[in-house]
């Protein structure tokens, strides 16, 4: 566990603010969550091809064809025009369609919150802290100054 948080620390996906909040890098973020739809388009487009090409009637017929099914399931268009009849071809399709959904959702997710900003609370959070540091400072501010007024006025109504 020390390992893998060290290893977060380090990889730059992250940096911590001086308010201890996690501020994500998102395009890294995205850029390895469409490279890893990528790999897995590739990889079980070619599983799929293996296991439908050979087989009487399958409308998969090449690797171009396994690959148009792992990105139409994976966008969940799904055309219809090439489908598997093999079980293999069909669990590599189920895999790549719970997967793919939701890298696909999860990259959806960041370009839409970093285009309109729709939770953007930790800018928010920042702001708050920041603004009750300055309340508390000034709040101490004063009340030193009212201790002063304090001593001052007790001094003048202490008997000499």
């Amino acid at each position: 566990m020390i390992i893998l948080q060290y290893a977060m620390e380090k990889s730059q996906l992250y940096n911590v603010d001086e308010f201890g909040i996690k501020n994500y890098n998102y395009g890294i973020l995205g850029f390895v969550s469409l490279a890893i739809f990528s790999l897995l388009n590739i990889i079980l487009g070619y599983v799929t091809f293996l296991a439908e090409t050979g087989v009487v009637n399958s409308p998969v017929q090449s690797y171009v064809d396994a690959l148009w099914l792992m990105l139409m399931s994976s966008t969940t268009i799904g055309f219809g025009d090439v489908y598997p009849i093999t079980f293999v071809g069909r669990a590599a399709v189920f895999i790549m369609f719970i997967l793919g959904v939701g890298i696909l959702g999860g990259v959806g997710a960041i370009f839409a919150n970093k285009i309109f900003g729709f939770a953007d609370t930790n800018i928010k959070n920042r702001e708050l802290r920041q603004q009750n540091e300055e309340i508390i400072a000034q709040n101490n501010q004063i009340h030193r100054q009212l201790a002063k007024l304090e001593e001052k006025l007790e001094s003048f109504s202490s008997p000499k």
